[in-house]
């Protein structure tokens, strides 16, 4: 069996996540972490034995991919530099209007350093994507409703910690139906740090100007966490000329540890793409799986 050399940038929830997921899959090897301190002090024992730099220069061994487990906002600087050293890169960028941009920014860095970049697959971009694709070609005629939550969005809340003055904070995703959410928005501010500061800023964010979204101030955000999720995606469309085709499909997820199980399955199908950028729709699902075809399609098909 080819063993693939990974490594994972960044260490937050999705983080520790794609660790997990990387040692359970026996077609990976981690060859080590990149974050912003290789400081070994209060590390938490998983990361015992973990190579830690601050620069994926510094590994001893080169990765063959990079799982980038960073904010949304980063990922493009991320995955331009390490494509542009020839390694594969794969993320969970979740700006669903700017995918597209990112797939046209990436792809011919990619094709000039013989890499391969995965955009955008986590669960939602990502799995869920596949699911809407599928829908959408067996019933070309219709209107698709994604109905995020209840649950905490990853992107939504990394967002709101990102601005002045936010020691933490937690974006809950409220579906409302037939596509429409509210943002339930939580945060613990800084010492002396305005909470009509922090409001407005939040209103104003790219992630919550489309939707209902309400800012609340707590005391402790930690006490609030709970990192489940899900989704109902609905179509009701034509095959054919043949009306009233009802599609439904539901999931209930813990979402780092979906998203990171996302993530692997799109780095292992990055070595079989010819070099340039692609989203999850663009990758045959038998590719996510490790092995060969051959030992799938008689079990799947």
């Amino acid at each position: 069996m080819t063993v693939i050399k990974a490594a994972i940038v960044g260490y937050g929830n999705i983080g520790r996540a794609v660790l997990e997921a990387v040692r359970a899959a026996e077609d990976f090897e981690l060859v080590g972490l990149v974050r912003r301190s290789a400081s070994r002090e209060g590390l938490p024992p998983e990361l015992e034995g973990v190579e830690i730099v601050t620069d994926i220069c510094d590994l001893s061994q080169k990765p063959q991919v990079a799982i980038l487990c960073t904010p949304t906002r980063a990922v493009p600087q991320y995955a331009s530099d390490y494509l542009a050293m020839g390694i594969n890169t794969v993320d969970s960028y979740d700006i669903h209007t700017g995918i597209w941009d990112l797939c046209q920014q990436l792809d011919p860095v990619a094709k000039e350093n013989g890499a391969v970049s995965v955009i955008s697959c986590g669960w939602d971009p990502g799995s869920d994507s596949v699911v809407r694709t599928l829908m959408q070609a067996i019933a070309p005629k219709g209107i698709t409703y994604t109905n995020f939550g209840p649950g905490m969005s990853m992107g939504h809340t990394v967002a709101v910690k990102a601005i002045d003055g936010v020691e933490n904070a937690l974006s809950m995703t409220i579906p409302t139906g037939t596509g429409i959410h509210r943002r339930m928005v939580y945060v613990q501010l800084c010492p002396g740090a305005d909470f009509e500061t922090v409001k407005q800023a939040v209103l104003q964010d790219d992630y919550f100007v489309h939707d209902e979204t309400h800012v609340q101030q707590v005391d402790d955000v930690e006490a609030l966490i709970d990192t489940g999720h899900g989704v109902n995606l609905v179509r009701k469309g034509v095959s054919g000329t043949t009306h009233n085709q009802l599609l439904e499909f539901n999931m209930h997820i813990n979402n780092p540890a979906l998203t990171a199980q996302v993530l692997v399955c799109a780095a292992r199908a990055s070595f079989k793409r010819q070099p340039g950028c692609y989203t999850l729709i663009d990758i045959p699902v038998v590719d996510l799986l490790p092995g060969d075809r051959s030992q799938w399609i008689p079990k799947l098909v």
